[in-house]
């Protein structure tokens, strides 16, 4: 399995931009994948497709395979790890934070409007115009130490795991579509005045459209 990968400097400059976002989000280390191919699934122009593989190679976000190429000018790319995630705590350098604040408002705008479509469809859901299951919306809270939370988010990120590789290797019986999806822990008033400060949060985890963890 290849590792897990700490977002550079140039891999959070890459990532600001919503195609490119996108691009990651549909990319694996173990599924080589193609410029058309990629294009047939977002829906816009190949070469479009093209110059961005070439930006997110060059940040160190996607790689080349050539052993999976028909030719010398088939491109196939595969992503750099089996997952992104920001720098660890005191290890993001002053002159990247810059870049790392900016990767993060345009990912914010991604949730944002995933979480906003989502809760206009549940209307739509709960009075019965769309009789189609389209999302599934959880909210809650747990009372629990930072240990337990980080072993519940460590459980989520073993059942994601767990369910790319079972539709990887079985055979849809169906046509599959495309499905994003927010998983989000977070300390109950973080940002609030007298928010507990002592401890270091609990490690939260979000995955949408575009982000960086697949």
């Amino acid at each position: 399995m290849a590792a897990h990968v700490r977002m550079t400097s140039p891999m959070l400059k890459a990532m600001t931009h919503p195609l490119r976002r996108r691009i990651v989000s549909l990319m694996r280390h173990d599924q080589p994948m193609r410029a058309v191919d990629l294009a047939r699934q977002l829906d816009v122009p190949a070469n479009s497709v093209s110059f961005h593989l070439r930006t997110l190679a060059d940040a160190g976000m996607i790689i080349e395979a050539p052993e999976h190429a028909r030719d010398r000018r088939d491109r196939v790319w595969v992503a750099a790890g089996d997952g992104f995630s920001v720098p660890d705590p005191g290890t993001l350098q002053e002159e990247d934070e810059p870049a790392l604040r900016a990767y993060l408002d345009q990912a914010g705008i991604d949730l944002q409007e995933l979480v906003r479509t989502a809760l206009v469809w549940a209307v739509e859901w709960s009075s019965g115009r769309d009789e189609v299951q389209r999302a599934a919306i959880s909210l809650g809270t747990l009372r629990a130490t930072r240990a337990e939370i980080d072993l519940l988010v460590e459980e989520l990120e073993s059942v994601i795991r767990r369910t790319r590789q079972r539709l990887q290797e079985s055979e849809a019986g169906e046509v599959r579509q495309d499905w994003d999806f927010l998983t989000l822990v977070a300390e109950a008033g973080l940002g609030q005045a007298g928010s507990a400060q002592a401890a270091p949060a609990p490690r939260a985890t979000a995955a949408a459209a575009g982000s960086t963890d697949r």
